[in-house]
């Protein structure tokens, strides 16, 4: 363990008591429990084994950060211990009938609670960390409703951190962080944006959608979540902006909170903003739209890969022709390999070589199967070498 390990409170897994299990959190299940010796009531994540997560939370204290009690180093009983948030997550109360009931004022309250909780771990914190898995799940309520950033199981130190693997979300991850691909600390911002967008609508991110086609939709096709045309401008720019595929260009949290502050002092917001949530039939259609357009696309996507797959058959079996006509030859016979055979032969006359081998083929199949390598850009004077698998950069052509 390292040295910020020293500083853990161990807490004996005999002196916990376990009730119901609260959900799942990255690399664990979270049960509320009772610290028997502290008559505390907290909430432990079982964990396989301790690694980073308990480290990065020794080291944080902010109101908006969910406060780390100590840990559970008994094999195979290892856990992490944390004060236990009896309002649930904010992803269930935005489930919930009791949300219907959220106006401006509360949105603005929770949209700077979680912006103060970013930019600490970002900016004030003793070690800079970067959460990589900032989403309404891990959002959660006191009783007071006082919104609490939690489950670190996905987080890093901003100092250790160049490339990344691939965790978290997929409608919450910005488009570096579903490639792999070197990240900061706005990758953060491009998860707020869509806890905001929750917030302001209600739904679900990408609602019906596999992660893998969410991936696809916003990498490749570039494609965000739907903002109603009624929703409050300035609200609509903030999303936008953490939005941004480039991550220089998403705000860092301490722009968010100034763009907030900035917003609340807006007269003319609050009518905008409780309009807007109150006459959610009015823009509802239009994020459904969204969806229908997007299954579509992703339907010709599925179309074009089966296409793909028959087109590779078809040409792993002239392939199998082709080399079963290259044993018939001659060369086989007399000793001489196929490879130099057909390299001396190119060298006399290679077209009348590749026509003789092509005739032994019907002429339906001889221009049928010519077609299917020349639309996988192969071109058709090289049809007498025996090839491997059709390679990506083949098949990206064929999808596009």
């Amino acid at each position: 363990m390292s040295s910020l390990s020293s500083s853990f409170v161990q807490i004996k897994h005999e002196d916990l008591r376990f009730y119901e299990n609260c959900g799942g959190g990255s690399f664990g299940s979270v049960y509320r429990a009772h610290w028997i010796s502290q008559d505390k009531e907290v909430a432990v994540k079982k964990l396989l084994k301790i690694e980073t997560e308990a480290e990065i939370l020794s080291s944080l204290s902010h109101k908006n950060i969910i406060q780390f009690y100590g840990a559970v180093l008994e094999s195979p009983n290892y856990g992490i211990v944390t004060e236990y948030a009896g309002g649930g997550s904010l992803y269930e109360y935005l489930s919930s009938e009791q949300s219907e009931e959220m106006d401006m004022e509360q949105i603005m309250t929770w949209a700077m609670e979680i912006a103060k909780g970013m930019h600490y771990l970002h900016s004030e914190a003793p070690v800079k960390v970067i959460h990589r898995d900032l989403k309404s799940r891990n959002v959660v309520l006191t009783t007071d409703k006082v919104l609490k950033i939690c489950d670190f199981g996905a987080s890093k130190f901003q100092s250790h951190t160049t490339h990344m693997t691939v965790v978290g979300t997929f409608p919450w991850m910005a488009p570096e962080v579903i490639q792999s691909l070197p990240v900061s600390e706005t990758c953060d911002t491009y998860s707020y944006g869509v806890v905001l967008w929750e917030m302001l609508t209600r739904e679900v991110p990408f609602k019906g959608f596999e992660g893998l086609q969410v991936a696809w939709l916003v990498v490749e096709k570039q494609e965000r979540l739907t903002i109603p045309t009624s929703c409050p401008p300035s609200f609509a720019d903030l999303m936008k902006k953490c939005w941004q595929a480039e991550p220089k260009e998403r705000p860092v949290f301490k722009q968010v909170l100034g763009t907030l502050e900035t917003m609340s002092k807006d007269s003319r917001l609050p009518e905008q903003c409780n309009s807007f949530l109150h006459n959610k039939d009015q823009w509802r259609c239009e994020i459904d739209a969204t969806l229908e357009r997007l299954r579509r696309l992703e339907r010709d996507l599925s179309s074009k890969e089966k296409e793909l797959e028959e087109r590779e058959l078809r040409l792993r079996l002239w392939e199998e022709r082709l080399m079963e006509r290259s044993n018939f030859f001659s060369p086989i016979a007399s000793g001489i390999s196929s490879e130099s055979f057909f390299r001396s032969q190119s060298q006399e006359s290679n077209s009348a070589k590749i026509s003789c081998l092509i005739r032994t083929l019907s002429n339906g199949e001889r221009e049928r199967e010519r077609g299917n390598y020349e639309q996988c850009g192969f071109p058709a004077a090289n049809c007498h070498v025996v090839l491997g698998p059709v390679s990506q950069k083949h098949r990206n052509k064929l999808i596009v």
